[in-house]
């Protein structure tokens, strides 16, 4: 028997980490709100050129993509609370500097350190979000978390002109200094490091994903450079050239650097499988589009005769859309195809309709900002699932470089929407032909990462649609011509539909069908049967497939209560009629069969006919079958199953049973029955006994469902509680169930809550 198993405490601190993570994180994307803000006044008063804020942006970016690299190993080794920390240091350092700058040059070395610095901490504060949560709760932890950055962006558009305006840029760059020292202080008191560094003589994992971020080191410098020197210099051509070839070998899977002494070239895999590459594509469109909306939306506000601050208003529509977009994904638990489906089109509809909208001088501010607002909420649909199921599926020795994905996407396509002509850090402002332009390169951007991502009929479906009403809403047509492409347009959506709702009628058919089958093979244990109260949960690890390998059943007799839990060899439609052979075999004999021992072997024979009759040699079941004649004791006979748990309020421990041969074997003859295992059962005691799919659910580092570790977790010692608990709590440690769960918690009629 084992022995007592500590709780692992309570969550409140967990919550507090949570949110002041967020609330660093948010400075990403407000600080570049305060400086954008900030550099007519610093041209004005250090006579800053543009063509030397152009190059301060371009080495800022190169080091900040660096920085991710270099901050993941980092906090691999020697913890993500010391490289954050550093990171909030040089931040408040690189703010005052800012704030004290006294030249040009003096300025702008503040602003590439700010850069290097918040890259930094946005990986440092992403790296303990993904793992100081268990796997299963991070779709809500995401989400709220991209929700805190989009918030934050929603508040930096809004306050930083306002800020830069009347309080002057120097003391706004004082209060980023504040901030970052402040962040730092709730980090060293409050905060604990939430990630051990990597053990002597782990395997580097971490160095597969070096070929993508030195892409992303060389694609950012090279495309920032390239409005600046022109696409044919030498150095540009070289650095794009890099990046592309650094790229190709990450995607072949191949490390150009060796990983063990004497190899050259090995072939290893880049990240595990878990939709990085999806990850890097929502991430490079949600740079490219901020990028096109803050270069066009001020452009089409200002030619349709709108107020200054109107495109203020717009921007923080998309804000506000991103932050709904994400925490609906958190709440609803939106797959990540459903998110690419329907987010992805959304967004790039949003941006196609943008510029008929923002040209509307009746209301481009209202009609103007639902579009904005469309756009952030698609993107962030799409991002919040991919982003938890990937993070949730990366082991720790993956997640030093591997974090860095998403913010090294978003800087890389901010470095790419910035080498069109009219978003160079160059370009003063878009004309209205060019800001139109660009959504709609925007748009194109955004609906070809939907074809691949999504669904493609239904992406192909509502670019069709849109394309239809744009020409019917702009174009100079004939009436009779825009009448026929109206109800093309409407024949296309109802299609759409039609289709839609038959998949779906099939779809909840189908379903009927596997809940019918499901509760006449698996019926549903009773709350109490006979001197038991009992509770059972199954759950088959193939989405909708209703019934798998595992088995449970509890039936009253003469001879006391019976229940029976097992496991049979084998998947698919064979595994599922073996399962059926033997609850059928169990709810007849139970009745008939006086001892215990003799109903497991009428089972084992059972086992041997139907492995006869298949001609499968290697049929078998594990089992574990429980009687209780009287109160107060239950007697237990184990063919080849996982052993079950007492669990009282004081401690949790394996029970010691004979384990004989599965059930099968033929081993358990009749004329010399097993015999049970009598244990105690008092009113304080509850028995669950399980199969493996439960305590072999691994979780992204490949670890086991510590089983008796999370059993004191149990708010109430009932059965139903602690069902109900194992069955939260083992989604919450693993991402994907791999295998069929069924368990029984068991205990006398006097059970009560501890």
């Amino acid at each position: 028997m084992s022995a007592h198993v500590p709780s692992y405490g309570n969550q409140a601190p967990l919550r507090m980490i949570g949110l002041l993570l967020a609330a660093i994180t948010a400075l990403y994307v407000i600080t570049p709100a305060l400086h954008t803000a900030a550099v007519p006044f610093v041209e004005a008063e250090l006579g800053l050129e543009r063509s030397h804020e152009a190059g301060a942006r371009v080495a800022g970016a190169s080091l900040a993509m660096g920085t991710l690299a270099a901050a993941g190993r980092a906090g691999q080794a020697m913890g993500r609370r010391r490289v954050l920390m550093a990171a909030l240091a040089a931040l408040a350092a690189g703010s005052l500097l800012l704030a004290l700058a006294f030249s040009g040059w003096s300025y702008l070395a503040g602003r590439i350190i700010v850069d290097v610095a918040l890259a930094a901490a946005f990986l440092s504060c992403l790296g303990m979000i993904a793992t100081a949560h268990l796997p299963g709760r991070l779709h809500r932890v995401t989400a709220g978390w991209l929700a805190a950055m989009s918030a934050g962006f929603l508040m930096a558009v809004n306050l930083a002109p306002f800020l830069a305006s009347t309080t002057g840029w120097r003391s706004v760059m004082l209060m980023l200094a504040v901030l970052s020292a402040t962040a730092l202080l709730l980090v060293r008191h409050r905060l604990g490091d939430t990630l051990t560094p990597t053990p002597a003589g782990a395997p580097a994992k971490t160095r597969s994903a070096a070929p993508l971020l030195a892409a992303g080191v060389l694609g950012v410098a090279g495309l920032q450079l390239a409005p600046l020197w022109g696409w044919a210099h030498p150095l540009v051509a070289a650095l794009l050239v890099g990046a592309a070839l650094l790229v190709g070998a990450a995607a072949a899977g191949l490390s150009p650097w060796p990983l063990h002494r004497g190899s050259l070239r090995r072939p290893a895999p880049f990240l595990p499988r878990s939709g990085w590459g999806a990850v890097l594509a929502i991430g490079l469109a949600l740079g490219f589009t901020h990028v096109v909306l803050s270069v066009a939306v001020p452009s089409l506000i200002a030619s349709a005769g709108g107020n200054p601050g109107d495109d203020t208003l717009v921007l923080s529509a998309f804000g506000a859309g991103g932050a709904a977009g994400a925490l609906l994904a958190g709440t609803r638990r939106v797959s990540p195809v459903t998110g690419a489906s329907l987010g992805l089109p959304l967004a790039a509809l949003g941006l196609g309709l943008l510029p008929t909208l923002l040209g509307n001088p009746a209301c481009p501010v209202a009609c103007g900002g639902a579009a904005a607002a469309l756009v952030g909420f698609g993107l962030l649909l799409a991002l919040a699932p991919r982003m938890s199921v990937f993070l949730a599926s990366l082991p720790r020795t993956w997640a030093g470089t591997g974090i860095a994905i998403l913010p090294g996407a978003i800087l890389f396509g901010t470095a790419a929407a910035q080498v069109l002509p009219y978003t160079s850090p160059l370009f003063v402002v878009a004309a209205p032909a060019e800001a139109q332009e660009l959504l709609w390169i925007g748009a194109a951007v955004v609906g070809v990462i939907a074809l691949f991502l999504g669904r493609p009929a239904v992406a192909l479906a509502v670019a069709g649609v849109s394309a239809l009403q744009y020409l019917t809403a702009t174009a100079e047509i004939p009436h009779s011509v825009a009448l026929v492409a109206a109800l093309a347009t409407g024949a296309v959506a109802g299609a759409v539909v039609w289709i839609r709702r038959q998949q779906t009628e099939r779809l909840w058919r189908s379903r009927e069908v596997e809940s019918a089958l499901q509760h006449a093979v698996l019926r549903p244990l009773p709350d109490r049967l006979g001197d038991l109260r009992l509770a059972g949960l199954y759950q088959a690890a193939t989405a909708d497939a209703g019934i798998g390998g595992d088995f449970l059943d509890a039936v009253h007799t003469p001879f006391g209560t019976r229940v029976l839990i097992g496991d049979v060899r084998g998947k698919g439609m064979e595994a599922v009629q073996t399962v059926t052979d033997l609850l059928g075999s169990f709810r007849s004999q139970a009745h008939e069969t006086a001892g215990l021992g003799e109903l497991a072997a009428c089972l084992d024979r059972q086992v041997v006919r139907a492995a006869h009759a298949r001609g499968d040699d290697e049929l078998f079941a594990t089992a574990l079958l429980v009687q209780q004649s009287a109160p107060g004791a239950v007697e237990i006979i184990n063919c080849g199953h996982v052993a079950p748990l007492a669990v009282t309020p004081s401690e949790v421990t394996e029970i010691d049973t004979p384990v004989l041969l599965p059930l099968g074997f033929g081993a358990l003859a009749a004329d010399e029955p097993p015999a049970a295992t009598t244990l105690p059962l008092d009113r304080r005691t509850t028995v669950i006994a399980h199969t493996d799919g439960l305590s072999e659910a691994r979780n992204a580092n490949g670890e086991f469902y510590p089983l008796a570790e999370r059993l004191p977790h149990a708010p109430r010692f009932t059965p139903a509680a602690l069902v109900a608990h194992l069955d939260t709590d083992v989604h919450d440690w693993t991402d994907q169930l791999t295998d069929d769960i069924a368990i029984v918690t068991l205990a006398g009629t006097l059970c009560r809550a501890a």
